[in-house]
This record gives C-alpha cells, structure tokens and sequence, in this order.
C-alpha cells in the first residue's frame, strides 16, 4: 500500500482544480494586462479568483496580492513593512517558518531590531512576553498562526488585540491553517495574511498576501505595475485560478474528517512506550501529528516507512536536507532523549482509515527494530 502523510509539505491537487486550471493554459492563455479580447478574458478570471480569496478572508478584492507562495509573501510583508519604515524594531517568535526567520535575520544585517519571542512547552508565546517586548520604534509584530511543525494553533484575536491596542501592524503566516481554521479579517486586528495554495490541494507557484488598506509596502521587485504596484510580473492566471478553485471547495467536513483521523491516530500510537506528542491535544491543526520517539532517529523512522510506501517528514519540508535538530523543537525544550526522534504525519482531506491502520501495523515494529539496534537500548 502507498500512503502519502506529508501533506504539511504539499498536497496532491484536487481533480477539480485541475480541470479549472486547463483551459488557461491552451484556449484562454492571454496576458492579463493585455488590452485586447485574450488579455481581457485572462484579467477576467484573475479578478474572480482575487475576489474568491478575498471573500474567504472576508476581505476586499483589492487588498489581495498574488505572489509565488508562502514564502514570497512572507518576504513581501515583512520586508515591505520594514523597507517602506527605514529603520525599526520587529517581534516575531523562535518558532516561525523559515521564511520568516531567515527574513529577520537579513534584516538584522541591515540594523534592524529583531525580538524572537520564547514559547512554552506546547509552543505558545505568551501574550504577556509579547506585550513587554513593544518598544516605541517597534514597526511590526509577525506572529505564525499554525505552527508548520507542531501544528500549535496561536490566538490571533488577542494577539491582533495587544498590535491595535498599541498601534502596530500584525503579520501572520497563515500558510498552514488557511481553509482548515476560520480566518476573518473583519474580527480580527490582521493587516498582513500570506497564504499558499499547494498546502490545500491546488497547484504549486502561486500564493497571495492580505494587505490591509491603508498600509504601505515598498515593494521587492520592480518592473511594471502588477499587482497594485506591489509585485511586478505577469500575473499567473492559470494558478490563480486553480488556488480560487481549491479554496471554493474547501469545507468544513473536510477539516472534521482530518480531525477525526488526526486524533484516531494520536490515541492509537501513543500506546506505544516512550512516545511524546509534540505540541497541544488541542488548538491544534486538523491534520498535524507531530511524534517523539526516545532514542531514535526520525530519519531512520522516515527511511523505514518510505521502504514500506509511507511518505512522511521530520519536520519542515523547507529544512528537511539540512539534517539539523529541529529549532521548533528546540524552542519547546523537548527533552535529548526525544529530540533527534520527531516525525511528523500531515493527512489531508483524501487520506484514509484504511491508510491509517496500516501504518499503526507498520510503524510499531519500526520503533521496535530501531531500538534494538540502539546504543541506547530497547
């Protein structure tokens, strides 16, 4: 059997999709800033599509950008406040993708002021460590929303609360929760959402930004003015259109049949001895697991599940070859004996239970050879 659990990484696209995206590549493949009929009909369907995403947001059209990714928009947010400030002081925590820190960290070369914000156990910040680290040139506060290793789920609504209360934009990477976990702009205190369309089974290459009205942004890369004039470029219709067809048919029984199987699987293999959760129970992502095993490497674990046709990661797919303690982990505290043993199964609204029971046949007896042939024991 093949079972494919690394859907934090990417996802297989929808049918659906698929069938949306395809006449935008061979009947309606105009430009969408040419003038004529071609490049009327691609700016059409572009427009529709920003609209799609926009109402899932409970956003303006216009205040949607679309990039290449995640990791893009990111890069756009943060960079784009900070660049457009000059100087300044930016919050974020130890737990953010790497396309937030590594961002911050470039920035610190350029004399900016980065805070990374400590998490506790089950990588929460504290919204009280937060609140003390606000200094009077602090420019912007970026703030994960669903954990991409641990699936920890942070409160934005308080989070967006303390940014307003002091008058400071709020940046957070919705890349993995956008379409499992509600996300309202008109609720919460948010002026910059990235999200990514390959995390909910549309195509890769395309993502987008929500730019709150009235925030400005130098942007990063120059050319015509696409975008608003935030990111030059012609625009990719095709995905666009395919990343709206994903979101449309995104639904809550989806997200529930993910949390069904997430907690079948976490109740079942936590039988076995020395294994840890990695992360909450709850105000958790739909379809994270994330697992310690003491005494173990997760990529010997990784290595005999993929022999076995199982698909799974330790960690960030964007860290994955750099074979380096995990830093989420780190940020925990995860005792050594757990450390280097993480392995994370993401599912996604197309896995099964049939899936399921064959890797709690298979994955036992992995832990089971491995620890035998540890030094430090079974």
């Amino acid at each position: 059997m093949k079972v494919y659990l690394d859907n934090g990484a990417t996802t297989k696209m929808d049918d659906a999709v698929l069938k949306a995206m395809q006449p935008y590549f061979t009947e309606k493949y105009g430009n969408a800033s040419s003038l004529h009929s071609k490049g009327q009909e691609a700016k059409m369907a572009l427009e529709e599509s920003r609209e799609i995403i926009a109402k899932k947001l409970n956003a303006r059209p216009d205040e949607i950008i679309f990039t290449s990714g995640g990791t893009e928009s990111d890069n756009l947010a943060i960079k784009g406040i900070a660049y457009s400030k000059g100087k300044g002081h930016i919050i974020t925590s130890k737990i953010e993708h790497p396309a937030v820190l590594k961002t911050c960290e470039e920035l610190q070369k350029q004399n900016f002021e980065i805070t990374y914000l400590n998490v506790d156990s089950e990588g929460f910040i504290s919204l009280q460590d937060l609140e003390n680290s606000i200094k009077e040139n602090t420019i912007l506060i970026s703030i994960i929303h669903a954990n991409n290793e641990i699936g920890t789920i942070q409160d934005i609504q308080k989070i967006g609360e303390i940014c307003k209360k002091h008058n400071i934009p709020f940046h957070t990477d919705a890349v993995q929760s956008f379409c499992k976990e509600d996300i309202n702009v008109k609720k919460t205190n948010i002026d910059l959402i990235s999200i990514s369309s390959h995390k909910i089974h549309g195509p890769k290459g395309i993502g987008a930004l929500y730019v709150k009205k009235g925030n400005k942004l130098k942007k990063l890369i120059d050319g015509g003015k696409h975008e608003y004039n935030l990111r030059a470029g012609t625009e990719n219709v095709s995905g666009a259109v395919g990343f709206a067809k994903a979101v449309k048919i995104s639904n809550n029984k989806d997200t529930k049949h993910m949390e069904n199987l997430r907690d079948y699987f976490i109740k079942e293999i936590l039988k076995i001895e020395k294994v840890k959760l990695n992360g909450p129970k709850d105000k958790r992502l739909c379809n994270n697991i994330n697992l310690a095993f003491a005494y173990i490497e997760g990529e010997a674990i990784g290595a005999y599940l993929d022999a076995k046709g199982i698909c799974s990661s330790t960690g960030s797919a964007c860290s994955s070859k750099e074979l380096k303690t995990s830093h989420v982990l780190q940020a925990i505290n995860l005792s050594p004996e757990y450390l280097n043993g993480s392995l994370r199964l993401t599912i996604s609204k197309f896995t099964t239970k049939q899936e399921i029971d064959y890797v709690f046949q298979e994955l036992p007896k992995i832990v089971h050879k491995l620890r035998k042939i540890s030094p430090l024991g079974d």
